[in-house]
């Protein structure tokens, strides 16, 4: 039973006064940061925004009291943007809520089943093709509100979009583009200078003090939405349509995919920055549950934050009480301050939804997928353009049946067939250990068959002991006979675990297929090319010399 305890319960077991007050105080904070990013999704998806905060109020709470994460937040986020407003767009309210619903119910069966490391068999490029392609269709679908455009309805269609978009631009607000551009130049100051202030409350506060004292006139929450209701969430069972429980499958796994990758994702972030461990399988039950009940209470499908839960992290969080508590925030001001809200001026959401569009892109992936293989560079390219010109279905669609092609092609490179000859065992003399003189300050990990996405989180049998390393570690490759763009990453955050602790690494022996892509990557040159060895004998002779260095020095 331990083992499929949420970690709320695990972490009151030693909980302390000390430990709430540090809660409470992260709790408040990441609250306040949640709030305008909780309402902005919500208008991005093509709902009210109290969708947003309900969300984020009912599946908050729930990821935080029933997930495997010690501090992760839970809430909408810029994932689900493109496909909630697909299906809102196709089918109506109602019938978000039943996706939603039928999303939840999945996460539960993958927790429970212990299907959610399926999850990893998704590869790197694939992901970064899709939150690609993400983020181009949130920024787009900013930039009527941003800069105040006078189009009655803008097309669901990138292409569409876009022709409409610069039809009209001539009729642009100059009040709403100046308060679109003193957000984002708050948002992006505060980013750079004032971290520990959260810069999307700065700019909502100063925007919206702007509209009320200069009485600009400028679209508002108040002026397309009403406003927000104040009161708390009702809850409210969704109309069942029998007939859309069919069309309805196909995107709710890809909510539950998304959701269980972002989860994941942002587990793995959280774990990183406390120190802790989480439980995919409790995670992915926790995520499910929230996913359940949020759209009984008019919510939208929630995953992990990874940028909330790394603000809850540096604020001091200890425990999941953190993330309870950042719910009952957001539920104070929607009980007491809701009136306020409908001052609040689009075009700040808008540029809040333009810098998380940014930061949600993983741009800075891209340089290094294009020195990758065809394959990747081709895998990464079909899911950013099937993600922006068809939907985030088909992307995941195809991003899972790309993955699948390029598994097999993998591994049926790693099949050779060769006459073993004098010289073939001559050469291989220098690969063996048997012969080996292994001395106390080397400590020697070897990877053997194929490295690829699916099998990386294997590297934890090196970095969960890093603590215990001698001073030098060896990482042989002899017996890996492939890598792809996924490897390469936990190849290299390993690496970069390793150093961070003062201890030196050293590759050897990579075959020919290996060695290339490590190459193309850059990884080599990140390593050191005096540290990548030709055989085992090198690396000992390469490990003697670097401790001899630290001895005379």
């Amino acid at each position: 039973m331990h083992e499929w305890l949420p970690k709320s319960v695990l972490a009151l077991r030693d909980y302390s006064r000390q430990r709430f007050v540090a809660d409470l105080l992260a709790g408040i904070t990441v609250g306040l940061v949640a709030l305008p990013l909780a309402m902005a999704f919500a208008i991005a998806s093509g709902v009210p925004p109290q969708s947003g905060l309900y969300c984020a109020i009912v599946a908050g709470f729930l990821v935080s009291a029933c997930g495997g994460s010690l501090t992760q937040i839970g809430g909408p986020t810029g994932a689900f943007v493109v496909v909630v407003y697909n299906i809102v767009a196709k089918h109506g309210i109602d019938g978000l809520f039943m996706c939603t619903l039928e999303a939840g119910v999945i996460l539960v069966l993958l927790g429970i089943t212990g299907l959610g490391s399926a999850v990893k068999f998704i590869p790197r490029p694939v992901v970064v093709g899709f939150t690609n392609g993400i983020a181009v269709i949130i920024a787009s679908t900013q930039i009527k509100d941003f800069f105040g455009l006078k189009i009655e309805k803008v097309p669901g269609d990138f292409l569409d979009r876009m022709e409409v978009l610069g039809k009209n631009f001539r009729t642009l607000s100059v009040e709403e583009t100046c308060i679109g551009l003193l957000a984002l130049a708050i948002i992006i100051a505060f980013m750079r200078y004032v971290k520990r202030v959260p810069g999307y409350i700065v700019a909502l506060v100063a925007g919206t003090a702007a509209v009320l004292l200069l009485h600009l006139d400028v679209q508002t929450i108040g002026t397309r939405f009403g406003g927000i209701p104040s009161g708390l969430p009702k809850l409210e069972i969704p109309q069942f349509h029998a007939n859309l429980l069919r069309p309805l499958i196909s995107p709710a796994l890809t909510v539950a995919m998304l959701g269980a990758i972002e989860s994941l994702m942002s587990a793995v972030v959280s774990d990183r920055l406390s120190g802790d461990k989480h439980n995919p399988n409790v995670e992915l039950v926790g995520q499910g549950i929230a996913n359940i009940f949020s759209p009984l209470f008019g919510g939208l499908p929630a995953t992990g934050a990874i940028a909330r839960t790394a603000t809850n992290i540096r604020s001091g969080a200890t425990s999941p009480v953190a993330g309870m508590i950042h719910s009952a925030t957001l539920l104070a001001i929607v009980v007491f301050a809701a009136p306020a809200a409908k001052f609040i001026p689009l075009a700040v959401l808008s540029a809040i939804l333009f810098v998380v569009a940014y930061n949600m892109g993983e741009w800075r992936e891209i340089p290094q997928i294009l020195k990758l293989s065809k394959l990747e560079i081709g895998t990464w390219l079909a899911s950013f353009l099937l993600t922006v010109f068809a939907d985030l279905t088909t992307a995941v669609e195809a991003g899972m049946i790309m993955a699948v092609l390029v598994f097999i092609r993998r591994v049926s490179l790693t099949t050779t067939v060769s006459m073993v000859t004098e010289e073939y065992v001559k050469a291989g003399h220098a690969h063996i250990l048997q012969n080996k003189d292994i001395p106390g300050y080397v400590a020697i990990f070897r990877i053997h068959g194929p490295f690829l996405f699916g099998t990386t989180e294997k590297m934890e049998e090196i970095t969960s002991r890093i603590d215990e390393l001698p001073p030098v570690v060896i990482v042989r490759l002899r017996n890996m006979t492939a890598i792809d763009a996924t490897g390469i990453q936990a190849l290299e955050t390993a690496i970069e675990a390793i150093r961070r602790t003062g201890r030196k690494v050293l590759l050897c022996g990579a075959r020919r297929q290996p060695k290339e892509l490590i190459e193309q990557s850059g990884l080599g040159a990140h390593v050191g090319e005096e540290n990548m060895l030709n055989s085992i004998s090198d690396a000992l002779e390469r490990a003697k010399a670097l401790q001899t260095s630290v001895v005379h020095a």
